[in-house]
C-alpha cells in the first residue's frame, strides 16, 4: 500500500515582522524633535551628495527615461536634472544620484547600509501622489510629511540591521533598503495597515541581491546603484500592491520555502529594541570624505599625519593600521585595484592617497589620480591589525564607535606616534563639531550645480527648517530642477 503525502493548506497568520513594521507606518506618532531637526539635516545632506555624483559620467548615464524621450505626464522631477519620470524610475534615479559617491550617511551594525538610500522612494512617491491629488483639488503633502517618512524608513532599517546580518549568508544590505521603501511607499500611496503588510510580505518572496558586486575579485560599479535599484523596486511592489495584489503570510516562515530557510540558513530575525526614532537620532553623516564609512577614522588619522611624514615618504619602512574587525573584513584589500568601485571600497587605498595628499575627495578614486605609482607603493608597506576593543566599542549601542588608528614607521629606526580616531566627525557625539561641516559641505555642493539665485532660495530653505518643512512637496521638487 502507497502512502499519500498532502500539504497542510492552512492559511497562517502574518509574520510577525510584516505586521509590526506595518503596524509602526500608521500608527506611531514620531515626537523627537532631535529625530525631525536631524532628518532635515539628513535630507539635505543626500540631495547635496546627488548633486555632485552628477559631475560624473558613469552616473549620468544610468538617469532618464528607460525609453528615450518618453514623456510621462506630472511625472517626478529628478534633482539637478530636466527628467521628469514615473515614480519607479524616479526613485532609481534619485536613489543611484544619492548614493553613487558613498558619500551619503550611514548605519552600523550586524548589518551595515545606508538609510538615506530610502529617499529615492519617499521623494518620488510623495511628490507623484501630491501631483495627482492636485488635479483633483485635494491636499498635497508637505515636506514635514517626507521627514516623518525619513524617520520611519530609517528606523524599519536601522533597527533590523542591528543584529541581522545578511550579509553573513552573502545577501546585500539592500535587501533592507527595499522593505523600508516598500513600507513607506505604501503608506504614502494610501496604503492601510493591511495593505502595508500584503506589500511587504512580497518583499522577502522577491528574489534578493547578492554581494558580489561588493567584494574582491567583482567590485565593481553596481554598488552604486544597488540602492537605487532596491528604493526603486520597493515603489514597484507598493504600487502593484496598492492594485489589489495580494499578499503571502508566512512569506519568512513558510517552512522550506520561506525566506529564513531558503535564504537565512533557519534562523529568525532578531529585534532588540521597539520601532521609534533611534536609528534617525543617531545617523552617521560622511561629512570630510566620500570613503567607506569604516574607513573614515583611519583617513581622519592619515590626514593629521600627513604634515609629519610629507618629505618623508621614501623613508617610509612600514605603516601598521589597527582598525574593527569589519573594516578587516569588508575593506582590507591587497593586489590590483580595477576601478573606483574597487577603490572606495579598499582600506589600505584610501589611507594611501589621505597619506600623500592630506585630504580625499571623490576625484581620487577615478583612473587618472590612481595611476601615481606612490600610491601602490604605500599600500605595500600597510599591515592591518583588529583591535578587540574597537570592534567591541563598534557594536555596543551606546557608543557605535568606528576606531581606526595609524603609525608610521621609517627605516632609519623613527616611528611617528600613533594617532587614534575613535569617533568620526559625522557621529552623534560630534554632532554639534560636524553640523557646521555639512552645512559647508551642503552649500558648497549646491553652489556648483545651480544658478545664483536658484542656490540662494535653496539655502533659505536649508537654513528655514520651519519654513521647508512646511513646503508642499512638488513646489520644493520643482525648486530642485532644471529648466
Amino acid at each position: 500500500m502507497s502512502t499519500v503525502y498532502a500539504e497542510e493548506n492552512t492559511k497562517p497568520e502574518f509574520d510577525e515582522v510584516c505586521r509590526s513594521i506595518a503596524e509602526y507606518v500608521t500608527q506611531q506618532h514620531i515626537s523627537s524633535d532631535l529625530a525631525y531637526e536631524t532628518s532635515h539635516y539628513a535630507l539635505w545632506d543626500a540631495v547635496s551628495c546627488g548633486l555632485l555624483a552628477l559631475q560624473f559620467p558613469e552616473c549620468r548615464k544610468l538617469l532618464g527615461p528607460i525609453v528615450p524621450q518618453t514623456v510621462v505626464p506630472n511625472g517626478v522631477p529628478v534633482p539637478g536634472t530636466n527628467y521628469r519620470l514615473d515614480p519607479c524610475k524616479a526613485a532609481f534615479d534619485i536613489g543611484v544620484m544619492n548614493r553613487w559617491l558613498d558619500y551619503n550617511d550611514t548605519w552600523l551594525a550586524a548589518e551595515w547600509g545606508h538609510p538615506s538610500d530610502n529617499l529615492g522612494a519617499i521623494l518620488a512617491v510623495a511628490d507623484y501622489t501630491s501631483r495627482l491629488n492636485n488635479q483633483s483639488m485635494a491636499t498635497s503633502y508637505l515636506m514635514k510629511d517626507v521627514l516623518s517618512m525619513m524617520i520611519k524608513a530609517y528606523e524599519i532599517q536601522g533597527i533590523l540591521a542591528l543584529e541581522n546580518a545578511f550579509n553573513r549568508v552573502g545577501l546585500d544590505h539592500v535587501v533592507l533598503v527595499k522593505l523600508a521603501s516598500t513600507a513607506v511607499a505604501m503608506y504614502l500611496l494610501g496604503g492601510n495597515q493591511q495593505g502595508i503588510t500584503n506589500a511587504l510580505s512580497q518583499v522577502w518572496v522577491d528574489g534578493q541581491s547578492l554581494r558580489t558586486y561588493r567584494h574582491a575579485p567583482n567590485t565593481g560599479s553596481r554598488k552604486s546603484w544597488a540602492a537605487g535599484d532596491a528604493s526603486s523596486r520597493g515603489v514597484f511592489l507598493a504600487l502593484l500592491t496598492q492594485k489589489g495584489e495580494m499578499g503571502y503570510p508566512s512569506a519568512l516562515t513558510a517552512k522550506q520555502w520561506g525566506f529564513y530557510d531558503v535564504m537565512f540558513k533557519g534562523n529568525s530575525f532578531l529585534r532588540e529594541r521597539p520601532y521609534g526614532s533611534y536609528v534617525m537620532e543617531n545617523i552617521l553623516f560622511k561629512i570630510s570624505y566620500p570613503a567607506e564609512f569604516h574607513a573614515q577614522t583611519a583617513v581622519e588619522a592619515a590626514v593629521q599625519l600627513h604634515p609629519q611624514i610629507k618629505e618623508k615618504l621614501g623613508k617610509i619602512e612600514k605603516i601598521i593600521l589597527t582598525t574593527q574587525e569589519p573594516a578587516v573584513r569588508i575593506i582590507s584589500k591587497t593586489g590590483e585595484l580595477r576601478n573606483p568601485a574597487d577603490r572606495d571600497h579598499c582600506l589600505q587605498y584610501m589611507v594611501a592617497v589621505a597619506l600623500l595628499t592630506g585630504t580625499l575627495n571623490a576625484t581620487h578614486y577615478e583612473d587618472a589620480f590612481a595611476a601615481d605609482p606612490r600610491i601602490d607603493e604605500l599600500r605595500r608597506k600597510m599591515v592591518v591589525v583588529e583591535n578587540q576593543t574597537f570592534t567591541q566599542e563598534y557594536y555596543h549601542a551606546d557608543k557605535r564607535a568606528i576606531g581606526n588608528a595609524i603609525q608610521i614607521f621609517f627605516a632609519d629606526g623613527e616611528q611617528t606616534e600613533q594617532v587614534v580616531v575613535e569617533y568620526p566627525i559625522g557621529h552623534r557625539i560630534r554632532r554639534d563639531e560636524g553640523v557646521s561641516v555639512l552645512k559647508e559641505k551642503v552649500q558648497r555642493h549646491f553652489a556648483a550645480h545651480y544658478s545664483r539665485r536658484q542656490h540662494a532660495r535653496l539655502m533659505d530653505l536649508f537654513n528655514n527648517p520651519t519654513q521647508f518643512a512646511s513646503m508642499p512637496v512638488p513646489v520644493f521638487m520643482d525648486l530642485l530642477a532644471m529648466s
